[in-house]
């Protein structure tokens, strides 16, 4: 064995370590994103109640109990409430790739060898990660556009003064 291929056979071998941490992180971010996703279907039921106080209304409440927050300190907590959700919209996408790239290889030693039963659950494996990653990456990127839309909304009411 020369030295390319004992280097090619470590990476491989380095590269199959990740393929159960990746698929388990896929999965978190997946549930995540189902789990922001009701967050976020209670907070806008919140926001259409304007009247029932300021729930659904982050920095609103944020500025009633910090009255003498500046607007930078309002505009670094707006950018803290997006960002585990922006962070997820990057994220997935990432792993839904190195979660297929990763089976491929195995599939391609497969068809090498003509077991095609192990190509196909390989294939299977690697499709069924990136199109749960992508939902995941679609459910989040949304939320946190919408959400960033309402915290500027807010940011322009304190603004122009209308809530102490």
């Amino acid at each position: 064995m020369n030295e390319s291929s004992a280097i090619e056979l470590i990476m491989y071998q380095i590269g199959q370590l990740f393929l159960l941490p990746v698929l388990a992180l896929v999965a978190l971010m997946f549930a995540y994103a189902l789990y922001i996703l009701g967050m976020f279907a209670v907070q806008a039921a919140q926001r259409r109640q304007r009247g029932a106080g300021l729930a659904g209304f982050p920095l609103l409440a944020y500025r009633r109990a910090k009255p003498s927050a500046s607007f930078d300190e309002l505009d670094l907590h707006a950018h803290k409430l997006l960002e585990p959700a922006r962070l997820a919209s990057r994220i997935a996408p990432m792993l839904g790739l190195v979660g297929t790239m990763i089976p491929m290889g195995p599939a391609l030693k497969s068809l090498a060898d003509g077991n095609l039963a192990q190509v196909s659950g390989n294939l299977t494996i690697a499709f069924s990660v990136v199109i749960i990653a992508l939902i995941a990456a679609s459910i989040t990127y949304w939320i946190s556009n919408v959400r960033r839309r309402w915290l500027a909304e807010e940011l322009l009411e304190i603004q122009n003064g209308a809530v102490a």
